[in-house]
């Protein structure tokens, strides 16, 4: 197999056990496996959950901490601790690695987004392992990812990964959880076309540690497939099954990858933006959008929702709420309330001003697949 990045997701389930201690014989099971990757020619990035879990441990509490600040807290006793684990397991191999800590907020940021981008190729150029957490220390909930799952996504699809592991406490996904449901079926491939009819009873709820259900995952695979990364979950106790599944073994789900031809910046658009309003669109203004590869000029707006800036991003919604497109407004919320409907040449004249005759630019804007 030629040489492919290949981005690795493990859960803090798989990181501990039932008792809450830390899994030692996974987590040295998954550095060799990540070596022997890197040994291969492939470029490796670890997305580690834990921190939280392993304050805990540290602290001698009985279960994750509710409070933002708390968990703050203990995050960052625990981030210290976990990557002494990593550094010292990694050491022993001779693999260099390097802590990578994200916000939300650096991937709304064009700039950061970026320099994040940058960062992680030359990383990955200087042979490290980069093992990337939310920064769980400063991160407030508006803008937190809520889950490394969707961190690991966002992850694969700004360093265009080829791969995305998510290692989870279950070998595959299941039309239902098969702890409560014992006939659930196991779902071995998902291809395009039946990602988008795919039902399962995919339940929110992670462990006792952790954040992440299968919900999650299923929305992280939706994100980095769309970005035309492979994504795969499988059991992250067995660690080994990434270099099985590499070599072709039809092990765990895999979600096959969208065919992308967007650039890094829509993809930035895409995913690394949170939404700050919404847009409904009549008819029309929908197909010129979706169908024609058009603008979004103000007549074709209908309602407007929220409370947002000049560059946010907003979706664009049709009649009925679907989203189906998403992009940046040239146009505060204010402004947008009082030209929609009405046609670009009066823009100037209701508000005194013009600066674009759309609302959001098509080179600014992504359509939903």
């Amino acid at each position: 197999m030629s040489p492919q990045t290949i981005v690795i997701k493990i859960g803090t389930s798989s990181l501990t056990q039932a008792t809450g201690q830390i899994a030692i014989a996974t987590i040295a099971s998954l550095v060799e496996t990540l070596c022997s990757l890197r040994r291969d020619g492939h470029k490796v990035i670890l997305v580690s959950s834990g921190a939280v879990g392993v304050g805990c441990l540290r602290l001698n509490m009985p279960e994750r901490p509710k409070k933002i600040a708390l968990k703050q807290a203990v995050a960052a006793v625990g981030q210290g601790r976990l990557m002494r684990i990593y550094d010292d397991l990694f050491s022993n191999l001779a693999q260099p690695i390097a802590q990578v800590l994200l916000t939300r907020r650096e991937l709304m940021e064009r700039t950061s987004y970026v320099n994040a981008s940058n960062t992680f190729a030359a990383l990955l150029e200087l042979g490290v392992i980069p093992i990337v957490n939310e920064n769980d220390t400063i991160a407030v909930e508006e803008l937190k990812f809520g889950d490394n799952d969707t961190l690991s996504a966002l992850v694969a699809s700004l360093t265009q990964a080829d791969w995305l592991f998510l290692l989870t406490d279950v070998d595959k996904l299941y039309s239902a959880d098969p702890r409560v449901v014992p006939d659930a079926k196991p779902i071995e491939l998902v291809n395009n076309s039946e990602f988008k009819q795919l039902q399962v009873e995919a339940g929110s709820r992670g462990s006792q540690w952790g954040t992440g259900g299968m919900a999650t995952k299923l929305a992280a695979a939706r994100i980095a497939t769309a970005s035309g990364v492979r994504t795969v979950i499988t059991q992250g106790k067995q660690p080994e099954n990434i270099s099985k599944i590499l070599a072709g073994s039809a092990i765990g789900t895999q979600f096959e990858p969208q065919h992308s031809t967007e650039n890094a910046r829509k993809r930035w658009i895409a995913y690394g933006l949170i939404p700050m309003g919404k847009l409904y669109l009549d008819a029309g203004a929908v197909k010129a959008i979706c169908q024609k590869g058009k603008s979004l000029l103000p007549a074709g707006i209908t309602n407007v929702e929220g409370d947002f800036s000049v560059s946010d991003a907003v979706k664009l919604c049709d009649e009925s709420g679907q989203e189906v497109a998403r992009g940046l407004v040239n146009y505060n919320s204010t402004e947008v309330r009082k030209i929609q409907g009405h046609h670009s040449d009066k823009i100037a004249l209701i508000l005194g001003y013009e600066t674009e005759e759309t609302v959001v630019h098509r080179d600014n804007l992504v359509v939903k697949d």
